[in-house]
């Protein structure tokens, strides 16, 4: 779990410390490469800790009233699925959070918004830096 936080600290780190190639497009395909990675760098954080705490009997996730279980290979399927569907805000209702899940889920959305703001945020400032 500390190496999944450790990379998502990276991986903000170098977003809000890029500066975008200079050229004809204002956006470069390395600024796009950089926002895809922060988005799987969080994904996984978070199925990270769905999993640990699915794996220390803390149950945080249900699958059609039961608990997100059985083979290890499906619980990372399961995880990986939900926290991918939770930061991409589509929300398909199959793997519904519970207990703590629930918190965790809140806070990985309010990410899933918050990272597209600061790309446009990041991109107009520096856009602006560049014309003065």
């Amino acid at each position: 779990m500390f190496v999944a936080a450790l990379g998502v600290i990276m991986s903000f780190l170098l977003l809000l410390r890029y500066k975008p190639m200079r050229g004809r497009h204002k956006v470069s395909l390395r600024h796009f490469a950089m926002l895809v990675n922060v988005y799987v760098t969080v994904m996984l954080a978070f199925a990270l800790m769905y999993m640990v705490l699915e794996l220390l009997g803390i149950p945080v996730l249900a699958e059609a009233n039961r608990n997100v279980g059985g083979e290890l290979t499906h619980l990372v399927l399961d995880v990986v699925y939900f926290s991918a569907i939770t930061l991409l805000s589509v929300g398909y209702g199959d793997i519904v959070p519970m207990g703590v899940g629930r918190i965790l889920a809140i806070i990985q959305a309010l990410f899933g918004y918050l990272l597209p703001a600061a790309f446009v945020v990041t991109t107009v400032i520096r856009l602006e830096n560049k014309v003065e």
